[in-house]
């Protein structure tokens, strides 16, 4: 099949899912008013909130969510073959992913900017709020090292994106300081900045930089986490927003670039539409294929992204239709951009270098998706040879067009690192005042605690306890990740089916995807369990463990106070 025939029917269904449904939302569900006020305004302090223009605040928000996630899982996933991939990426976007992050963004709004976790000790119990705190605090330590680890790894496989990705951060404070204390209008500056970004792609190109130590990984680690520090402590706009309205044009080129190149391209799908064959050791395609492309169709990051920061920028509360579910349809484009790479675009490279295997001359599907390892081990790998060769056809130099693809991977990776790191911050200061211990609120020790235990996480190595491999516990860790992000999308609608079943609300819509989505995730997780139990891996075990206990009796008492809310509702119709 040509792969333009899937990019147009992608892009259509992705066009009537914003149009039509995220209207009919609005409307009926969630009854977006411009009169109320939003938390921007009423507690604006020009460090976190900050009233922000729609189109500055979408490009902040889309990137913060826009990270790496929505590119390595499409590559993984289409070991599986490019129809059960692309399904869930569009379907799983319109339906629930965007449903998601517009209902957190817009509940968070109405609730005078407070995170998913705090509604959710208002809604069910106190109980409920510590607990579902830590559980984002453990997942949220687990992003911040995994997105160091990849960001330090393309440092130093790719060093001619360092240039440009650095110079970046200067550009975007010099216009944070041009919009908010010039005010000048935002367009023409960032446009101008992203043309200085792509002068500094191609200086990049030829002079790449590397670090005079002899653990570069390392290195490039405490370097990131040192930064994420900083920027989550400054004003947000003098660095996140301007930076992410950039990147926000940066991945809108990229985008149309890539699609670009599949027009004049016009490769063939090199995949198949399903695998059949069963290899010994794969995991199967169901469940695990929604846990492997989380954060391209849905993932519970983004529920604490539209609660945790963004809410506190919204000017009008119209605008989060634009923002919550335009931002994941924009995300949804992302995957599919991925998805397209990996199923078409790898067989237009001649000569390259995977991890898997090494060096390799006309790479195609088969080669690349020969193992489960093997795809596993590869990540984004395909998207940055694949999307290189499809940006190689509008006659862009094969060096620069890998860097460009390494700037854009880190730009959303990076802006992510920092945005969780912010978004920890916040958890560290909820669960201060939850739990009455002042020291928590202070939001200089609450960034230590932040990134001290992620520091740990992508530094320490210890033997692999299946293969006896040194690795990073990061890594080890990432397996449970899927499955837990997904399950926090989970109990996210099952906080938006509380809040608006509670208004009286027909509630379906959100009903059914939390169903589909607790299901999935709640197999995934017991699946894992049953690996590690085999494997005798008890250090995973433990965690996976721990994590599906407070899973249970988060589901428990929120099911409870569902049944009670029911019973009130029935009592007054009586």
């Amino acid at each position: 099949m040509n792969s333009i025939y899937l990019v147009i029917i992608s892009l259509v269904f992705f066009f009537i899912g914003y149009k039509y449904y995220s209207a009919y939302i609005s409307k009926y569900l969630f009854n977006l008013d411009d009169n109320i006020q939003t938390p921007a305004h009423e507690f604006d302090d020009k460090v976190d909130f900050v009233p922000t223009k729609k189109h500055i605040l979408f490009g902040h928000h889309y990137t913060s969510i826009a990270g790496a996630a929505p590119i390595i899982g499409p590559c993984i996933a289409a070991y599986w073959g490019w129809l059960p991939a692309l399904a869930w990426v569009v379907l799983g976007t319109i339906f629930i992913g965007a449903v998601h992050d517009f209902g957190a963004l817009v509940i968070s709004l109405k609730e005078k900017g407070k995170s998913v976790g705090d509604i959710a000790g208002k809604l069910i119990n106190k109980r409920v709020r510590i607990i579902f705190l830590f559980f984002v605090l453990l997942l949220t330590w687990l992003v911040l090292a995994v997105f160091a680890m990849a960001i330090s790894g393309l440092f130093v496989s790719v060093p001619s994106a360092v240039i440009p990705v650095n110079i970046e951060i200067i550009i975007a404070m010099i216009i944070g300081y041009i919009i908010y204390q010039k005010k000048i209008d935002a367009l023409i500056p960032s446009i101008i900045a992203l043309f200085i970004l792509y002068i500094f792609i191609y200086v990049g190109t030829y002079n790449p930089i590397s670090l005079p130590f002899s653990d570069q990984n390392n290195a490039w680690i405490i370097i990131l986490f040192i930064y994420s520090s900083v920027s989550s402590l400054i004003p947000v706009w003098l660095l996140l927003q301007p930076r992410d309205f950039i990147n926000s044009h940066q991945l809108i080129v990229g985008l149309a670039l890539l699609f670009l190149g599949i027009f004049i391209a016009a490769p063939i799908v090199d995949a198949p539409a399903i695998r059949l064959s069963n290899e010994n050791g794969a995991p199967p395609i169901f469940p695990m294929l929604f846990v492997t492309i989380a954060c391209g169709a849905i993932s519970g990051f983004h529920g604490l992204v539209s609660s945790g920061t963004t809410s506190k920028q919204v000017n009008k509360l119209k605008d989060a239709r634009m923002i919550g579910y335009g931002g994941m349809i924009g995300e949804g484009i992302l995957a599919l951009a991925s998805t397209i790479a990996a199923v078409a675009g790898i067989a237009l490279v001649n000569e390259c270098h995977i991890p898997s295997i090494g060096s390799v001359e006309n790479l195609n599907w088969a080669i690349y998706y020969d193992t489960w390892a093997n795809a596993t081990k590869n990540k984004a790998t395909a998207f940055v040879l694949g999307g290189g060769a499809l940006i190689e056809q509008l006659g862009v130099h094969h060096n620069v067009a890998k860097t460009l693809m390494a700037v854009l991977v880190i730009s959303f990776a990076a802006t992510t690192l920092d945005t969780a790191t912010r978004i920890q911050r916040f958890i560290i200061s909820e669960i201060g005042y939850a739990t009455k211990i002042e020291i928590l609120k202070n939001r200089y020790l609450a960034t230590l605690i932040a990134v001290i235990p992620a520091i740990i996480l992508s530094l320490w190595s210890i033997n692999d306890p299946v293969t006896g491999e040194l690795r990073k516990i990061g890594w080890l860790l990432w397996p449970i990740f899927g499955a837990s992000n997904q399950m926090l999308a989970a109990l996210t609608m099952l906080v938006l089916t509380i809040y608006f079943y509670k208004k009286g609300k027909n509630v379906l819509i959100l009903f059914i995807p939390m169903i589909f989505v607790i299901s999935i995730a709640m197999i995934s997780l017991l699946f894992k369990t049953q690996d590690f139990y085999y494997q005798n891996n008890i250090f995973l075990l433990t965690i996976n463990s721990l994590l599906l206990v407070l899973i249970i009796w988060m589901l428990v008492e929120g099911l409870l106070v569902f049944k009670k809310i029911k019973k009130s509702i029935y009592k007054k119709r009586i």
